[in-house]
């Protein structure tokens, strides 16, 4: 069955999954000071924190236009794909991907399959390339579906944001009410649980709750990091996220990291400078 594999914006890719010929990308629009950008087309991270530092007040994002989304999937089917396994950020930050649910049985040239990452970014993408990889070897895409189900088990997210502000402001934060009286005294630990990003812990410095961070991933986290793919992502901030990746491979050189940056449509709910280190299974193995 031809399968196309479809993403958004804020996701992070290898450079070997970017050209696959079954691999679409959503930009998701951005809207700051009355001007709508579309991520990954006429914004992208190099320029946007500068625009943010000028910017009136803060940006908002908004879904992908989901009548064009629908007429795009329909085009896919006109030019032979059978099926559409669309994988997108957590429901716990934008609802495109449960509109799509709600709205995809119209269809009837094309079976479609939304698929909540409950995160973004390089896990998000991990994600992506599995199902890219499963396609290739002609997997059915239920089976697809139920291996992705099964790699999500295994994703974990955690950050540090410099300023809480923007998480609040937007309604992303899910248990942000608790911090605001602490905002200037403390780096609070935030982690995605169920697709929500919610307070973990209150740390007093960004280097200790790092340095927490670092300690979870390599320590608490429900895979072997042996068997784990590392993300480590940030918002502007390539000189500390560096740092941090040399010292998680300072206790492991073996380990597999790659260091990315979140996109702005991310950047403007996390705020500049946040740190985050993501987590998702190495391969497919023992997922199908």
């Amino acid at each position: 069955m031809k399968t196309a594999i479809i993403t958004d914006s804020t996701v992070f890719l290898t450079e070997n999954y970017k050209k696959r010929d079954n691999l679409f990308v959503i930009p998701v629009p951005l809207i700051m000071d009355n001007r709508v950008y579309l991520e990954g087309v006429d914004i992208h991270p190099d320029g946007f924190y500068d625009l943010l530092k000028d910017a009136d007040e803060l940006p908002k994002t908004s879904q992908p236009a989901i009548g064009e989304v629908l007429d795009f999937y329909e085009s896919l089917a006109k030019e032979g794909y059978e099926a559409i396994i669309s994988i997108h950020m957590s429901s716990g930050i934008s609802g495109f991907v449960t509109t799509l649910q709600t709205l995809v049985n119209e269809l009837s040239d094309i079976k479609v399959y939304p698929f909540d990452s409950l995160i973004t970014s390089g896990p998000m993408g991990k994600l992506v390339e599995m199902a890219l990889d499963m396609t290739a070897i002609g997997l059915e895409p239920e089976k697809i579906v139920h291996a992705l189900s099964q790699a999500r088990e295994f994703i974990e997210g955690y950050i540090v944001v410099d300023d809480l502000n923007h998480l609040v402001r937007g309604g992303r934060l899910k248990n942000g009410a608790a911090v605001i009286g602490t905002l200037l005294k403390i780096k609070p630990i935030l982690s995605f649980q169920d697709g929500n990003i919610v307070l973990t812990e209150k740390i007093r410095s960004q280097k200790k709750a790092l340095n927490r961070v670092r300690e979870i991933v390599l320590n608490d986290i429900s895979s072997l990091p042996q068997d784990s793919t590392f993300y480590v992502i940030h918002c502007n901030n390539r000189d500390v996220a560096q740092q941090v990746m040399d010292e998680l491979l300072l206790e492991d050189a073996s380990l597999d990291v790659h260091l990315c940056d979140f996109g702005p449509v991310i950047g403007a709910h996390l705020g500049e400078k946040s740190i985050a280190i993501g987590v998702a299974p190495k391969t497919i193995k023992g997922l199908i």
